[in-house]
């Protein structure tokens, strides 16, 4: 649908791009603030993932020592060793992304008398506690990582309209509401001189 080239409409479609360029910048330096925090988060997820990774190792060699020493059945009969504490969880707001923080408790040592206690039982217990509150925090920051990207791709695909579409077009626009503009002035000067020399 044309519009007609006037003044007011001029002045709306300047608006109108200002507006929209506007928007670009925020989508522009929104993209940037979440690709820092998706690589902080990824920093972070890479330290844990590490520290599990470590831990499992460990965890897996207290499982074939308490497994020789009870065999696998009497080892699935020992009650748990250590219980979980209650985990912090803080949820914050990154650009309308929730991101939860989770901060790791120490593994409570069972109060109830362990039958046939031994140090491999034991250790084998307080190895996997850890790991599952581990665990934990590294299923939050995959969330938080999953979160981020889904929310960039959304900005990332808005910033790609405004930038290749919407802002040429307007740009297109006003260059040749300008220049009728222009040729409309030109039209009238030419018309009143035109008067002024058959008066």
């Amino acid at each position: 649908m044309e519009v007609t080239a006037t003044r007011s409409a001029l002045l709306e479609l300047r608006e109108e791009k200002r507006l929209f360029t506007e928007g670009f910048k925020f989508l522009d330096e929104k993209r940037l603030l979440l690709v820092a925090e998706i690589m902080r988060q990824l920093a972070r997820h890479g330290q844990v993932q590490e520290e599990w990774r470590g831990l499992f190792a460990k965890a897996r060699l207290a499982l074939a020592h308490a497994v020789e020493r009870h065999g696998l059945l009497d080892l699935s009969l020992l009650p748990p060793v250590g219980e979980v504490k209650a985990i912090s969880r803080q949820e914050r707001d990154f650009f309308g992304v929730r991101l939860i923080t989770v901060q790791r408790q120490e593994v409570e040592t069972a109060s109830q008398p362990v039958a046939l206690p031994s140090p491999e039982g034991v250790a084998c217990g307080r190895l996997f506690s850890q790991l599952a509150v581990i665990g934990v925090e590294l299923a939050a920051l995959s969330g938080n990582l999953q979160r981020l990207m889904n929310e960039y791709r959304r900005t990332e695909r808005r910033a790609r309209a405004l930038e290749d579409v919407i802002l040429p077009d307007l740009e297109s626009n006003l260059a040749e509401m300008t220049g009728r503009l222009e040729e409309m002035d030109q039209e009238e000067a030419i018309r009143v001189r035109l008067k002024r020399n058959h008066a």
